[in-house]
């Protein structure tokens, strides 16, 4: 039967309700398809948890799965996750109260997806219990802490936050990525105590500092001192060792020719022989004219005048 013999009678009249009767027959057949289509896609970071009235049968990776019309399939998240928690509140070990905000990267451990699916979450959110666990984390481990430490002792701080953290949460089924940590907020009176206090420890390191340079250059000064010191005596021990050698030398020499002079009378004979022969040819034969006692007289003798 041609098109035109089905929608159209014998008078050409356009039958309308077999249009209709075909129409609304395609639209069911076209949902059948969908409904019983075998083939389903399970996104990338997610895993594909196909259920049986309730109970899962199977987990599936990413990409193309085949789903019979009596299965479920949900999609099950496995990437990262934030939890953030704003304000969590602890106090320290000198109960002084602190708050701070924390923002906790998870995902889900892929072994566990049926555990976590079954008792947690069908789409793989844990947010409500990371958040819990990190209120109960940072309470307990700031209580650990009096506050300066709380600051001065921030990676540790954290990490055992973080060590803690991913020991709670596996209970979950979730692994901790990282977590961060903004500043520690104390209350006003504490936080002007705080800067109060850093201002004195600057003041008191900069009088430190001060005063290990003004040590410093004193003992330059010393040392320099020492240096010039030693330089002059050894310059004057080595004057006087000179002048030692000198003086020893000229002892020395005196000494062997007095020993030569004794030892030869004659030379000393020569000698005064040859002074008074200097004193003659200089004479111009002229006596003194004053003769005070015990004054010698040129060329008179004793000798010379008992002999007149």
């Amino acid at each position: 039967m041609s098109l035109k013999d089905r929608y159209a009678d014998e008078h050409g009249r356009t039958r309308v309700g077999s249009i209709g009767r075909d129409i609304a027959l395609a639209w069911v057949v076209f949902a059948a398809l969908v409904w019983l289509w075998p083939l389903r896609t399970v996104p990338t970071g997610h895993r594909g948890v196909i259920t049986v009235g309730g109970a899962i049968r199977s987990i599936e990776a990413e990409g193309f799965t085949l789903l019979w019309p009596w299965q479920t399939l949900s999609i099950f998240n496995i990437r990262a996750e934030e939890a953030t928690v704003e304000n969590a509140e602890g106090s320290t070990s000198d109960t002084q109260p602190v708050k701070v905000s924390l923002t906790v990267r998870y995902s889900i451990q892929t072994d566990r997806v049926a555990e976590v699916f079954e008792k947690y979450s069908h789409d793989g959110n844990l947010m409500s219990y990371v958040q819990t666990a990190t209120q109960e984390i940072f309470k307990a481990v700031t209580a650990r802490y009096n506050a300066p430490d709380l600051i001065a002792k921030r990676a540790q701080v954290s990490g055992d936050i973080i060590t803690a953290l991913r020991a709670k949460l596996a209970v979950y089924g979730a692994q901790v990525i990282n977590v961060d940590m903004r500043n520690f907020a104390f209350s006003a009176d504490y936080m002007s105590a705080i800067n109060q206090k850093v201002t004195q420890d600057q003041l008191r390191l900069a009088a430190e500092n001060k005063l290990r340079t003004v040590e410093a250059e004193q003992k330059q000064k010393v040392a320099i001192a020492e240096a010039e010191a030693t330089a002059l005596k050894a310059k004057a021990d080595g004057e006087a060792y000179a002048n030692l050698k000198v003086a020893t030398a000229q002892a020395e020499a005196l000494k062997i020719q007095n020993a030569a002079l004794a030892q030869n009378r004659d030379v000393l004979e020569l000698r005064r022989i040859e002074v008074e022969h200097v004193k003659a040819e200089r004479w111009n034969g002229a006596l003194p004219t004053s003769i005070y006692a015990g004054a010698p007289i040129p060329f008179f003798t004793p000798q010379s005048v008992a002999t007149k």
